[in-house]
């Protein structure tokens, strides 16, 4: 039996509730972290920086997205423009404080975002659902505007556009811009995702997060029950915009280096939400599944297809990836709504009784 619970016992309420109570879990995660401080020494400066950096930082983003629609049941068309709020933020923060660390402005960006996507949060204490999709879908587009009709935000930049500019920190490392190295951005975006994931796994296991999933369920019945509304649906727009703001910062800075406002567009809105379904609404693990999926995707299409004979283009590919992104969410959401994450659960569940057909 590889994966079982049966010996492992709980003497204290610490160990009971420790966030991987299973020994095999720790084990399988301390593996994995060991796989992703590796991986920099043993693959090129391109795969560093066009696959594994922006697949860590849109797994933020889509952990942040998964908080207000998987775990608070709001749904939000309006990512993409809460990651450009942070992405912005952070542009202007450098600009008024160009010797403070990069990594504390970027997470201080996120607090505008929070700020905002609270602001917006505010119909959801009246609306829901569809009505509210659309009040967001109001903001992305508002937001887009803001990018491009007022310059200060980019610095009155003649191209419109952020360009990002060289910063140092951590002794004399380069961290941001040109000169900066793959691996350094990788591990600076490593170690912020691992950190801030592990905290939002606290809030979710907590009296925050249980209020959270208790107005998805039911928001009547978690009123009646002492839950306040506002301050449960407020917070989880603000953490999940925070969240959001954090991503968009280090998609900038971290991973393109210089973007324009369609960077921001709603089309990665859609990206980050499709994340979510393929991966699984309510799992943090489903965030990581579906953003490897959608971001990976095409990067295996162009590699295997023309390994068994089947030469295409970029384009081509681009949209043999859309339509099977398409098609899985379709089934997905027939099937298995839980998503990826769901699979992995029932793949630990036969592991725990393998190899006889019963525990």
């Amino acid at each position: 039996m590889l994966y079982r619970e049966s010996g492992q016992y709980k003497t204290s309420y610490t160990a009971d509730q420790a966030i991987f109570p299973i020994r095999e879990d720790r084990i399988g995660m301390a593996i994995l972290l060991i796989v992703a401080l590796a991986i920099p020494f043993l693959v090129s400066d391109f795969f560093l920086n066009a696959i594994m950096t922006p697949f860590l930082i849109l797994a933020l983003a889509a952990i942040g997205l998964n908080i207000l629609t998987g775990y608070a049941g709001q749904l939000s068309l309006g990512t993409g423009a809460f990651m450009g709020v942070g992405a912005y933020s952070c542009y202007k923060l450098t600009t008024i404080f160009p010797d403070t660390n990069i990594v504390i402005l970027v997470m201080i960006s996120g607090l505008f975002s929070a700020g905002i996507g609270v602001l917006f949060g505010l119909p959801s204490l009246r609306i829901k659902g569809l009505y509210l999709a659309v009040t967001t879908l109001a903001a992305q587009f508002f937001l887009e505007w803001c990018f491009i009709r007022i310059p200060w935000l980019y610095n009155y930049n003649a191209s419109g556009a952020i360009e990002v500019p060289e910063r140092r920190g951590f002794g004399d490392i380069v961290l941001t811009g040109p000169s900066a190295a793959p691996m350094t951005q990788y591990f600076i975006v490593l170690a912020i995702v691992v950190v801030v994931t592990l905290a939002v796994k606290n809030i979710v296991r907590g009296r925050i997060g249980r209020q959270w999933m208790m107005i998805r369920d039911m928001d009547i019945a978690a009123e009646l029950m002492g839950v306040r509304p506002l301050t449960a649906k407020l917070s989880a727009f603000a953490v999940s915009s925070y969240l959001c703001g954090v991503a968009g910062a280090m998609f900038i800075f971290f991973y393109l280096g210089a973007a324009e406002p369609s960077a921001f567009s709603i089309t990665l809105s859609f990206q980050i939400l499709f994340m979510v379904i393929l991966g699984g609404l309510g799992s943090l693990v489903g965030s990581f599944f579906g953003a490897a999926f959608i971001w990976g995707l095409p990067i295996v299409l162009r590699a295997g297809l023309p390994a068994v004979g089947i030469g295409v283009g970029a384009e081509t590919v681009f949209h043999i990836a859309t339509m099977i992104v398409g098609a899985l969410i379709i089934f997905f959401l027939i099937v298995e709504p839980h998503g990826l994450a769901r699979l992995w659960s029932l793949g630990k569940e036969k592991l725990r009784v393998w190899p006889f057909p019963y525990g």
